[in-house]
């Protein structure tokens, strides 16, 4: 038993400045969207270019909606009244469109990558 410590105790001594080492991953920035009333708030999204984000999408009607995006190569289903995290990016400065295919007429909307 006591070799199985020392073995143990030896391992977490020679992984602490490997793991040190490691460089601390950072949380993506999230930007938060609405769905409500078939409509996506705000419309417009802007975002820091060359770098990955994350866009929590919340739809707060009972309906399920679709956001999708040919620009930004996604195309995601959110059940109503839940809500999904999509990652994007890293984007080159631009603007990307979206739109929920389930009412495209109003449900609609940009990222600017700045």
């Amino acid at each position: 038993m006591r070799l199985l410590t020392t073995a143990v105790f030896a391992a977490s001594v020679l992984a602490a400045p490997l793991l040190a080492a490691a460089p601390a991953q950072a949380e993506d920035p999230t930007y938060t969207l609405t769905i409500k009333d078939h409509v996506f708030e705000p419309s417009r999204v802007e975002v820091p270019a060359n770098q990955k984000v994350t866009l929590l999408v919340k739809n707060l009607d009972t309906t399920p909606e679709e956001f999708e995006s040919k620009s930004l190569r996604r195309e995601k289903v959110i059940m109503g009244r839940k809500e999904l995290a999509i990652s994007i990016g890293p984007l080159k400065p631009g603007e990307y469109t979206f739109m929920g295919e389930y009412n495209a007429d109003t449900a609609h909307g940009v990222v600017v990558a700045k």
